[in-house]
């Protein structure tokens, strides 16, 4: 493979090893500039990189941030173009799946929910402890979390979506890939544009961008975006819509190049969302549902219809998040070496609120984020060598730190009381309610709780401080050993150290109380006086003078007696058939919060990997490359940051004996272990201009796997032992006229828990994994027609994924033997009859005039293909179900101007 022949400008070189990039499959994009800095060794490559660039397909990629096009590269990369962008009509990140079928991205409560996931790993977004495993870099910069970068996409050039573990270049939390947004530098030959569009929902886009030459050094760039669109379901309660956009953005970037040998870009950008998201549908009802109903709540009642995009909530979903940042890139040659520099500073505040319950009933409100704050600082220095010889190499150092916050809440309602009143009754057998429940602890306990259970108000103060800060060394050798036999050989010591406190509080009197002490009470006092009576022949239990009168009488039997009833009080004091209080533990759902750091959990953690790459590349031909490759990766451990953070089984065990456990303390997840991925690829690349071809065959698995799965009433953290898929990707192109494009890209999984004992739905291993479709897969066509100087582009994509279905389990559903151990089989055939299938038709037709001027009519889901993304436990309504449904079919004109 003759890649390291290259000799590229100066100023192209800069650019390229600036970006911290992925590659891209080969489709319709024209990269000119960079094209024409590519100067082939032999005139063979020459020949074979000008037809390729005639024909549109020749890109230059820094998959491994080396200068290479699109078809040396060996790694498996995929890209959407600016002109794909613009064609499909492609807003942000999550519109990308329509077009990279390894690439999936869902969204359930919030911007905060965002998961990002490639070739089926990715970790959920709703919990801010939770770092991802799919690292976002924009121009470099590392986003270390989904809401970050969910905004409209500004300024593209290309978007980039590498796959498989690649930690040993991209450090932090690369275990399962990389998305890369490329932004356009600036210019110093002037030009612009700007565009508009409308659609349906009140759709309303606008963007502009202009660049050019402040001076002969310095080069400027500004860009502007506002989306706004109606929602798209109907909050039946109030008559207001969800689902709706408010957006914007601004940036601004100023390139200094004083000379061939040095060049400094600094970016600035704010970006902010302001929406009503996510609308939760009931997709089955329960017996949960009457009372809510009893309490004058409402429950639209979906059944899994698509289309019924109507909701009942009292509590406005509201979604606004706040994001800006700025950097700096210096990039330097001597030589044969260029030093390169990325610093950068960057903070998000996320606002939000959510109805809890997700009915018209005033339950509860806050969900899971209130509040999260993210400060962040970047720096990345590398020195990449450009020799003529055989050996190149590129060294380099990465530093970290952040503090994220998260103040998040769950707020009681006014009709919280009436309603827990109703499953009360209904789980004791009308034995009892609230006021009696009040006065008998009452005289229990010695405590008046008259009006205080499950008052309005009451509820879980969430406050937790994360400082995280690593740094990591990284490096590869490049070494051709034959012509066109390239050996690399990378690696990558990442050291991460995280340090956590919390402040939570419950002000939940009754989920505060100890039902097992206060029935091992009432059980000593009931027996006591049941044994009593019987001793002096009453025929039923004794009153207090009875039993005072008989102690006092005698005082010997009375301690005899005492002490008995003792015994069988505390033995019978977690026995559900002796103590019926037991029974409302179900309702305890705010117990108080064992507080970190303590004598047991310092709320620290520090550890570090060596991540590896070894892959030998070999170019057959010009026009046909292939590549055998074993690389790992690493993602430190993530702290759960949630109200259901709970020390280990151990760190409980500890706690307890040490007389230090708050009441009701629950072992359970505080933090989740260490990622560890590793992928064996093969990979055969081949580009004849009319047509290009992309193979790569690849067994990837990830060690402690990070899960957060939701259960109804709060998330369980956990690890997955081990989680593997096998797979086949295929992408690439054919011209069969100089008019027409044909693409097509498909991916094929088989992914399963190797390993997963510890799962919250019992032992998964060996289950297939849910959430991952087997088979996607992407078509695309585009007719270029000249008119003249004109062109009319038609332009179109369909997107299919196989069925599969989209939780493992409901834990709800889960059945508790008489063994006090649960069967999980209920709450895995709950969860069977959800699946999801996807048909999504994109299409456009656009005319572009030579002036500059395009006119384009669009639609995305064209079928209106709707599917329910995501179903859980329903929150405190024991038997129901509720879910995500995705976007419907949505159309409009866009007028855009280029100049």
């Amino acid at each position: 493979m003759n890649s390291f022949r290259l000799r590229l400008s100066d100023r192209t070189r800069f650019a390229l090893l600036a970006g911290v990039a992925v590659a891209a499959f080969p489709t319709v994009a024209v990269a000119q500039d960079a094209a024409e800095d590519v100067d082939a060794s032999t005139q063979e490559r020459e020949q074979a990189d000008s037809s390729n660039a005639a024909m549109g397909n020749t890109i230059i990629v820094t998959a491994t941030k080396r200068a290479q096009t699109l078809q040396d590269v060996p790694v498996a990369v995929s890209v959407t173009t600016a002109e794909t962008i613009e064609r499909a009509q492609i807003r942000d990140v999550s519109d990308l799946s329509s077009v990279v079928p390894s690439l999936k991205v869902t969204q359930s409560q919030n911007a905060f929910a965002t998961t990002y996931s490639v070739r089926g790993f990715g970790t959920s977004g709703n919990n801010i402890g939770l770092e991802p495993s799919v690292a976002v870099f924009v121009d470099g910069v590392y986003r270390s979390r989904s809401m970050s970068q969910i905004s409209d996409l500004p300024d593209i050039e290309r978007v980039e979506v590498l796959r498989g573990p690649q930690s040993t270049l991209f450090g932090k939390n690369a275990s399962a890939g990389v998305i890369s947004i490329v932004t356009k530098s600036p210019s110093f030959t002037p030009h612009g544009s700007v565009e508009a569009s409308y659609g349906n929902f009140n759709d309303i886009v606008a963007k502009g961008y202009l660049t050019g030459p402040i001076s002969d050094t310095i080069a400027a760039s500004v860009s502007g975006g506002y989306h706004s669109r109606d929602g798209y379901v109907t909050n039946l309660y109030n008559g207001d819509d969800i689902g709706n956009r408010n957006r914007w953005f601004a940036r601004g970037q100023v390139l200094f190049e004083p000379s061939s040998d040095f060049k400094f870009r600094v970016i600035g950008d704010y970006d902010e969302i302001d929406e009503k998201c996510c609308a939760v549908f009931n997709l089955r009802p329960s017996a949960a549902t009457a009372a809510v109903n009893a309490v004058g709540g409402q429950v639209n009642d979906y059944r899994g219809v698509p289309g019924a995009d109507e909701v009942y909530t009292d509590v406005v979903p509201s979604n606004k998040v706040r994001n800006w940042g700025v950097s700096g890139q210096a990039d330097y040659t001597m030589g044969s070496l260029t030093l390169t520099s990325i610093t950068a500073y960057r903070e998000t505040k996320l606002e939000a609120d959510q109805d809890v319950d997700f009915t018209s009933a005033p339950l509860a409100s806050g969900a899971n984020v209130g509040q999260a704050n993210l400060n962040t600082f970047t720096q990345e220095l590398r020195i990449a060598s450009d020799f003529d010889g055989p050996l190149n190499f590129l060294l380099g150092g990465y530093y970290f730190n952040e503090v994220a916050e998260t103040h998040d809440q769950i707020v009681y309602g006014d009709a919280f009381r009436d309603y827990a009143n109703l499953l009360i009754q209904s789980s004791s057998g009308g034995a009892y309610s609230i006021p009696t429940l009040e006065a008998t602890f009452s005289a229990l306990t010695g405590n008046d709780y008259t009006g205080q259970f499950f008052a309005s108000g009451q509820g879980l103060f969430n406050n937790m401080r994360q400082k995280d800060e690593a740094w990591s060394v990284f490096g590869n050798v490049d070494f051709e050993m034959t012509d066109g036999l390239t050996l690399t050989l990378g690696a990558n010591y990442t050291r991460d150290s995280k340090k956590v406190t919390s402040n939570t509080n419950s002000t939940d009197v009754f989920s505060g109380l100890d039902l097992t002490s206060i029935g091992q009470t009432a059980i000593y006092q009931q027996a006591l006086a049941t044994q009593i009576g019987t001793l002096l022949g009453l025929g039923q239990p004794a009153n207090a003078t009875q039993i005072a009168a008989f102690a006092g009488a005698n005082p010997a039997g009375y301690q005899q007696v005492q002490a008995g009833v003792q015994a069988y009080a505390a033995a019978n004091a977690s026995n559900p058939a002796v103590n019926p209080l037991l029974s409302l533990t179900s309702l305890q759902f705010l117990p108080p919060f064992q507080n970190f750091p303590n004598a047991v959990e310092d709320g620290r953690f520090s550890d570090g990997d060596w991540s590896w790459t070894a892959r030998l590349a070999y170019e057959f031909s010009p026009t046909l490359n292939a590549y055998a490759s074993w690389s790992t990766g690493y993602k430190a451990a993530s702290y759960n940051l949630s109200r259901d953070s709970r020390p280990s089984p151990s760190a409980y065990a500890a706690l307890v004996q040490q007389g230090l456990a708050v009441t009701n303390l629950r072992a359970g997840s505080r933090y989740a272990q260490p990622e560890d991925s590793e992928v064996y690829e093969i990979g055969l690349k081949g580009n004849w201009g009319l047509a290009a071809a992309n193979l790569t065959v690849f067994k990837q698995s990830i060690s402690n796997f990070q899960t957060n799965t939701f259960t109804g009433t709060g998330y369980v953290f956990a690890n997955a032992g081990k989680q593997s898929t096998w797979g086949v990707e295929f992408d690439g192109y054919v011209r069969p006229t100089d008019q027409l494009t044909l693409t097509l890209a498909m991916t094929y999984l088989d992914p399963k828990y190797d390993d997963f004992t510890n799962s919250p739905f019992g032992d998964l291993s060996g289950e297939t994994v849910t959430g991952i479709p087997k088979l996607s897969a992407v078509w695309g066509a585009t007719w270029d027609q000249p008119v003249g100087d004109d062109h009319l582009i038609l332009h179109a994509d369909f997107a299919y994924s196989a069925p599969y279905q989209i939780e493992p389990g409901l834990l709800a559903f889960a059945v508790r033997n008489p063994d006090g151990t649960l069967d999980y089989e209920p709450a895995r055939a709950a969860a069977r009859p959800y699946r999801n299938e996807t048909t999504n038709l994109n299409a456009s037709i656009t005319y572009a005039m030579a002036n500059g001027f395009e006119l384009s009519v669009w639609g995305r889901n064209l079928l209106d293909d709707r599917n329910i993304t995501g179903v859980f436990d329903s929150v405190a309504q024991a038997g129901s179900i509720s879910g995500y449904t995705d976007q419907p079919r949505t159309y409009g004109v866009s007028a855009r101007f280029k100049f």
